[in-house]
């Protein structure tokens, strides 16, 4: 679908457009939820500022570090002190539970609908927060599965014990030799589950639910809808909004939702049919 002539402000004041999409969940034989780094954001997964000093004082002494997204690019000496960074980052963005119940208040918002998240986060918040686990596709991968490098293969591998050792065992920003993580096929060096080249595995788990999330999308064309876009900005536009733009289109009885912190807009197109808030998610799903 074309993105000229969109709207790039929210339909109408704040509370109204709360209640238009109150009435939209309430009508909906199906919700469609697909999720960005917006609602981990709100939840409190903020990788910058306190919680990034809070954590990596030591690196952000050592390297200059502003953040933890420019940590996770720098070209490290060894693997040891790679991963004493990455085991940290992995840790409190996948095993510890976010400051803010943002998910917990989207999950009893669905818990009793038919619904479907597709998500390009890799917290697992979801999973954390109850919601089933056939019911969520993770696009991009998640912190909580190693790869292998190469890969020679496409499996994945749960890394929970490795990272709590490497957590626990690390000294001076450097893990112990013995834990670095190698593939236990062709004992090459493993790397996270991330897609960040064409390197990124896709394993069986990855194909199932994919094949889920697509069975569901058929099984409710034509039916009332609502594509429900929570914090999705234009990384990875092709992956959540341009498809529920499409959907929406083509299927009348369909309703788009777009919820985020400042750039919520829908095509022209679909505008009718079409809710946009600005404002906090978790504030928004907390009114809801």
């Amino acid at each position: 679908m074309s993105t000229a002539g969109k709207t790039t402000t929210s339909t109408g004041p704040f509370s109204d457009s709360v209640e238009r999409l109150r009435e939209a969940l309430d009508r909906a034989e199906a919700v469609v939820i697909g999720a960005g780094s917006g609602l981990s954001t709100s939840a409190g997964f903020v990788y910058a500022g306190e919680r990034f000093r809070r954590h990596f004082a030591d690196f952000i002494r050592e390297y200059g570090f502003e953040d933890m997204y420019s940590g996770g690019f720098y070209p490290f000496g060894t693997r040891e002190e790679f991963w004493a960074y990455w085991s940290r980052y992995i840790f409190i963005n996948r095993y510890m539970d976010p400051p803010r119940p943002v998910y917990d208040r989207m999950l009893a918002l669905v818990r009793d609908r038919d619904y479907f998240v597709i998500t390009t986060n890799v917290d697992h918040c979801f999973q954390k927060a109850g919601f089933a686990k056939e019911r969520l596709f993770y696009t991009q991968g998640d912190y909580g599965l190693f790869q292998c490098s190469k890969p020679c293969r496409q499996e994945t591998f749960d890394n929970e014990r490795t990272v709590r050792r490497m957590m626990e065992e690390q000294k001076d920003m450097r893990v112990p030799s013995e834990l670095l993580p190698r593939c236990p096929h062709c004992g090459r060096p493993m790397t996270m589950n991330l897609r960040a080249d064409g390197k990124f595995v896709e394993d069986a788990g990855w194909h199932a639910a994919a094949a889920r999330y697509e069975r569901f999308l058929r099984a409710h064309e034509g039916r009332r809808v609502l594509y429900l876009e929570l914090g999705v900005g234009y990384n990875t536009p092709g992956i959540i909004k341009y498809p529920f733009w499409r959907l929406t289109a083509q299927n009348p009885n369909a309703v788009y939702a777009c919820l985020s912190r400042s750039k919520a807009y829908a095509p022209e197109q679909i505008g009718s049919r079409s809710i946009c808030i600005n404002g906090d998610i978790g504030d928004v799903l907390e009114r809801l």
